[in-house]
């Protein structure tokens, strides 16, 4: 994969330069069809939860697919800051401006979710489109709690089937560690006073944007589908029968939420 340098990254300070790996799929030969697309992975990283499908689906888009630091192989951290998902934004938004990037869609997951969402509100002029999938809105994640603390605790629990995929992703000698800092973290955001990621300010949102949801996500609390969409109202709510935690690579539901997407980046492109 390229390798892009930059000069630090909030998520971790005081390093100096950091270098993030990325993979780049450029667009089809036959013609442009829009900005890039920049895709933001979940909280275990890019490979649990590939895009294979989307990238079938758009073949006319350049996708840009960073390995956020502390994961893949980009550089490791011990810890996940506070307000890790505000860094990771700067640290993409660097990214994008040494890669030459001036404008780009965002396909967030999960964690990404949050994170392209704080980039579109920082920077709505850079951004065309967002499509939130897996979105997050509540800190507090009461339902999602023993989750994080396996993940802190017990990494091996999940089984040899799921952490045979991460370690494929971060490293035999590496994963126990991603997953352990990511539920320090998720714990740490749940004992915080605030409850909302945005500061209740997701309804700022100005660029277009798909919140792509599976009806049976684990990781949703009870109210947050409803939150999200009395937060944005402007926004197109896609809800994925049968979809779990992420629609996009699971294979009873990923065609249909791969094909929404790719209708709904196709509908905003210019024309050429």
């Amino acid at each position: 994969m390229p390798t892009v340098t930059l000069a630090g990254s909030p998520l971790s300070p005081g390093a100096g330069p950091v270098a993030l790996d990325y993979r780049d799929r450029p667009a089809d030969a036959r013609g442009a069809g829009g900005d890039p697309v920049l895709v933001l992975h979940g909280g275990w990283g890019y490979a649990y939860y590939p895009f294979d499908a989307a990238l079938a689906a758009l073949p006319e888009r350049r996708f840009v697919i960073p390995d956020r630091t502390g994961y893949g192989r980009s550089p490791r951290i011990a810890d996940l800051p506070p307000r890790f998902h505000l860094a990771a934004a700067i640290e993409h938004e660097e990214m994008l401006d040494a890669l030459g990037v001036e404008r780009a869609a965002i396909w967030g997951h999960s964690d990404g979710a949050v994170i392209a969402a704080i980039m579109a509100l920082r920077r709505p002029e850079r951004v065309s489109a967002v499509i939130l999938e897996a979105l997050h809105v509540d800190r507090r994640k009461p339902r999602s709690r023993a989750f994080f603390a396996q993940m802190r605790d017990d990494p091996d629990a999940f089984g040899a089937k799921v952490t045979a995929r991460l370690a494929a992703d971060h490293g035999e000698d590496r994963w126990r560690d991603v997953l352990r800092a990511g539920g320090r973290a998720w714990l740490a955001i749940a004992a915080t006073p605030e409850d909302d990621f945005f500061d209740h300010r997701l309804g700022a949102l100005a660029p277009r944007a798909l919140v792509l949801h599976g009806a049976d996500d684990p990781r949703t609390e009870p109210d947050e589908l409803a939150a999200i969409a009395r937060a944005l109202p402007q926004a197109t709510l896609r809800l994925i029968e049968g979809g779990g935690h992420a629609p996009h690579c699971e294979r009873a539901v990923a065609a249909e939420a791969t094909a929404i997407a790719a209708a709904f980046l196709r509908a905003g492109a210019a024309p050429t």
